[in-house]
């Protein structure tokens, strides 16, 4: 039983150093983790408030262009309709006309 006790204290000796120094190792890298998290979430945080300045000025634009009074989006929409429908008509020769021609 002497025996079993006298050989306990040094193991039990070394130990105590050996978690000691596990304990503090995890502490490092808990600390690590976290300020690495807080980095990553402040560079999240600026491209969004990048993203979200961009489309407030986007919202601007569009936001003038609707209420400008001398600006009609329809008309203008429809002008263009009509103008692809004439370059649509005119773009080509119908295939039978070139048929009649060298028939």
């Amino acid at each position: 039983m002497e025996g079993t006790i006298a050989l306990l204290i040094p193991i039990l000796a070394l130990t105590i150093p050996i978690v000691a120094i596990w304990t503090k190792h995890q502490q490092k890298l808990a600390e690590m983790n976290v300020k690495s998290t807080a980095e990553n979430t402040a560079e999240r945080a600026a491209q969004y408030a990048t993203q979200i300045t961009q489309l407030e000025d986007r919202v601007r634009v569009l936001e003038r262009i609707v209420t400008d009074g001398g600006y009609n989006v329809a008309t203008q929409i429809e002008a263009l309709r009509d103008q692809r429908r004439v370059e649509d008509q005119s773009a080509g020769v119908p295939l039978d006309a070139i048929r009649k021609e060298r028939a």
